[in-house]
């Protein structure tokens, strides 16, 4: 190799010793202490000065970060060392990309000779140099084929519900009997549970890690070490206070992640190839997710309707302090659009559920090009939600006929359709039982030479044809029919759920997350007679839409209750919170107060005028003199 002299020269050598996890630690020949060995007496028996040994122990050769061969380089560049040698080709590395970089063009350039022991690799030996390109190959073959592997055998075990993280996650331990498997953590368990309450409250993630700070309660990174993990002390070593401050993501991970719910969630960050060091995070509904491999802190009910929540952008209040109780729930019929809270720009009224009104969001955001306003006033939507859960209520308590009512008539349709969905399932697994029968009879026809070939493919193919066709339909029959029969539960648990809320009083954002999935609002309707009316559909939890409600939008002024009139005594309903007088007195009123107001303006305008008029003849007398007394100043003169 150009560059390089061979006659009597004595190499600083630098040994470079690597053993990957993958390689394990069972082949003799493969440890580091071999490598070292091997290394040493062949770097002896040249006569040549061992300036340094290099060690990287449990990492892979496809990534070149490893810190002592990163030395390794540094002293190349530095001139410390200008011949490097391993035991074979691939403890240099596996990445062909890499490896023939280093060989072909980075060692060359510092005139560094390099020799692979084991695999005759020798920088200074053309023949032997033409080789190794193909041995890089192979050599990252060998990564690539342990790398299918072991993924493999990961997803295998995943598949099968096991844990395969190193630590537990907050609120989790491992099983002393199972490291595969997780059980509660009665430590923090309460705290999980707490978060995710405060979530089914209508509260966001800023409000839930303000609440969890205030009670002095260790983060999980920090508890993590508590409990022995390490890693995590850097993030407390600058102040020990920190140990106690909850982030933002912190909460995220916990209510986003389905362990609390019992399942087992993987594969959230996938590289795109070995080589690849990127791995993008996907989205929450990408995750793989094997249900039910432990006990749950929650319900998996309670966490699809967490997850719905923070899809759902919630915000607790506005900026007027208006709790807003539907967010996330209300939509608008026509657009789908989530409608938004704003204040109804009135005076002050004594509750402020009197000052919100609902519109689409749609609408507020790009006009009526767009969609229409809905506007339904916040206290109409909240009576009218809440009487419709109190007439669910007490039916479910006291009117079993209304009951088998509305259980026939949500599932009438369903159960009558299962019947004949029944009938077909029967018909179609009864056909499959005689087509494998057929088969079985065509294929002794065969063997037997009762039929040719020809005729055998033929009515095979077409056998096989009509057995796809039936299967596919038989697995749609069958989805239906498991469909049907949730929606028949669905009334069960609706109605058992809905019977604790008898007698409701106040409404707050976990009885509307327990109850609704959402609310539709249609647009205002004047009918005929001139009323004005409005729809609006709840859709329930388990159950779905069961009926509209009809109704008659509030005006403005009939928000507040009647008062008396200070002038005449008279009981009336008040426009505002400020009103003192009855409308007739009001106006009456505002016409004295009129007349008074011209009567004051007229005056002063009077009187503006008089002041005009004496200012002008003071300014009159007083040049009258000054004339006066430059004329005899002439005539003296």
């Amino acid at each position: 190799m150009a560059g390089i002299r061979t006659e009597n020269k004595i190499y600083e050598v630098g040994i470079y010793c690597r053993l990957s996890k993958d390689d394990g630690t069972d082949n003799e020949s493969a440890s580091i202490a071999t490598q070292k060995s091997i290394l040493t007496d062949y770097v002896k028996r040249q006569g040549w000065h061992l300036a340094k040994t290099y060690v990287d122990d449990g990492y892979s050769g496809t990534n070149f970060q490893r810190p002592s061969f990163q030395n390794m380089i540094k002293d190349i560049e530095n001139g410390l060392i200008n011949c490097v040698i391993t035991k074979d080709l691939s403890r240099l590395g596996r990445n062909y990309l890499d490896c023939g970089l280093y060989l072909e063009v980075f060692f060359p350039e510092h005139n560094v000779r390099y020799i692979a022991v084991n695999d005759g690799v020798d920088t200074l030996n053309k023949s032997a140099m033409d080789i190794t390109p193909f041995r890089n190959i192979l050599n990252e073959m060998y990564s690539a084929d342990v790398s299918v592997k072991i993924k493999s055998a990961y997803r295998a075990r995943f598949q099968q519900g096991k844990f395969m993280g190193t630590t537990a996650p907050y609120g989790y331990v491992k099983d002393p009997a199972d490291h595969n498997h997780l059980l509660i953590d009665d430590k923090v368990a309460h705290v999980v549970r707490e978060i995710f309450d405060l979530a089914l409250a209508g509260n966001g993630i800023a409000k839930i890690r303000k609440h969890i700070n205030k009670q002095h309660i260790l983060r999980p990174a920090a508890y993590a070490v508590e409990q022995g993990a390490t890693g995590y002390e850097r993030y407390f070593e600058d102040n020990e206070e920190n140990r106690y401050i909850w982030s933002e993501n912190s909460v995220r991970g916990i209510l986003r992640s389905p362990i609390y719910a019992g399942n087992l969630a993987g594969y959230k960050r996938i590289a795109a190839n070995m080589k690849s060091k990127k791995r993008p995070s996907k989205l929450p509904e990408e995750w793989e997710v094997i249900p039910d491999t432990h006990e749950g802190i929650v319900t998996q009910e309670e966490f699809d309707t967490v997850q719905q929540l923070m899809t759902s952008r919630r915000r607790e209040q506005n900026a007027g302090g208006f709790e807003n109780i539907f967010l996330g729930v209300i939509k608008c019929a026509d657009c789908g659009y989530a409608m938004r809270a704003a204040s109804a720009n009135r005076r002050k009224r004594p509750d402020i559920i009197d000052c919100v009104q609902y519109t689409c969001n749609n609408y507020g955001r790009y006009g009526n090009v767009m969609c229409t306003a809905h506007s339904i006033e916040a206290r109409d939507l909240f009576n009218a939600v809440l009487a419709d859960i109190n007439r669910f209520a007490d039916m479910a308590v006291n009117d079993e006929k209304a009951v088998r009512a509305i259980e026939r008539r949500l599932t009438e349709t369903d159960q009558s359709r299962a019947k004949s969905l029944e009938k077909e399932k029967k018909k179609l697994n009864k056909r499959l039982a005689e087509l494998d029968r057929l088969f079985s009879s065509l294929y002794e026809d065969k063997v037997m030479e009762r039929i040719t070939e020809r005729n055998f493919e033929m009515m095979s193919g077409k056998y096989q044809k009509e057995q796809l066709e039936i299967e596919a339909r038989l697995k749609e029959v069958t989805e239906t029919l498991n469909d049907s029969y949730e929606k028949s539960q669905g009334v069960r648990d609706f109605l058992s759920l809905i019977r604790n809320y008898q007698g409701l009083k106040e409404l707050d954002a976990t009885i509307i997350n327990a109850l609704i999935d959402k609310i539709l609002v249609s647009e205002r309707e004047k009918l005929a007679d001139g009323t004005v009316r409005q729809e609006i559909k709840i859709y329930y939890k388990f159950i779905g839409f069961v009926g509209e409600l009809h109704i008659t939008p509030t005006k403005r002024w009939t928000a507040l209750k009647p008062k008396n009139c200070t002038v005449c005594g008279v009981e009336y309903v008040p426009s505002s919170g400020i009103s003192k007088y009855c409308p007739a007195c009001a106006k009456r009123i505002q016409r004295e107060k009129s007349n008074e107001s011209k009567r004051r303006s007229r005056e002063r305008n009077r009187r503006a005028c008089i002041e005009l008029s004496a200012k002008n003849d003071r300014l009159i007398w007083s040049s009258v003199p000054v004339e006066l007394s430059v004329r005899a100043m002439k005539i003296r003169r």
